[in-house]
This record gives structure tokens, sequence and C-alpha cells, in this order.
């Protein structure tokens, strides 16, 4: 049962990920600042900036989407009766796991490392 809640769970995540409504601007933008080792994704779901002092447009850009994704969670926890943080939990594995080679990526003890 567990299982199966899990499953959809990570199915509603992967579908609202894909029609969150984020624009084609923020997008290309958090590509261009993961690639160039400015943002990563964290063990929470989250993003997290990998720099110190980033510039200020990095910082806006990283809480514009955590907000987002945060309605997001809450959303697919509401529709699934489970906790906010079981869903946190389960995007931040999958982005981790979906990240590409060369970006970076926080560990549970919070050193960003890269992949």
């Amino acid at each position: 049962m567990t299982r199966t809640i899990t499953a959809r769970i990570f199915g509603l995540i992967v579908l609202l990920a894909a029609l969150a409504g984020w624009s084609v601007a923020s997008a290309l933008e958090l590509e261009e600042a993961k690639t160039r080792g400015l943002v990563g994704e964290r063990p929470d779901g989250y993003l997290g900036v990998v720099i110190d002092n980033p510039p200020p447009e990095v910082s806006d850009l990283v809480r514009e989407i955590n907000r987002k994704r945060l309605e997001k969670y809450e959303e697919i926890a509401a529709r699934n009766d489970t906790s906010v943080t079981i869903v946190q939990q389960l995007a931040g594995k999958k982005a981790i796991e979906k990240t590409p080679g060369g970006m970076f990526v926080q560990v549970p003890e919070g050193t960003w490392i890269r992949k």
C-alpha cells in the first residue's frame, strides 16, 4: 500500500513539474544558473544557492522557483492525504537522481558536491 501511494505521489510530482506553469524564460534561467554552478538541487525538494554572495537575480530566481515548488508540493500532499514533508523528500530524491553530471547537488549533511 505504501509503495502504491509513493508511486502515485511520484507520478503527480512528475506531471506537475511538467505542467507547473513556469515560464520558458525561468526554465532557461534556471538551467543556465545550474550549468554555471550557481544553484543546485537539495534533498528537501528545493533549490539552493551554491555560491557565497550570489547576484540578487540568482537569489530571486531560487526564491521564486522554491515558492512555486512549495505550492505544488502542498497540492500533491493534500490530494494524496499525506504530509508535505513526504512529498518534499520524494521530489528531492528524484531531482537529485535526474541532475546531470557536472551540476551541483546537496548531500544530506549539507555539503554541495558536483555530481
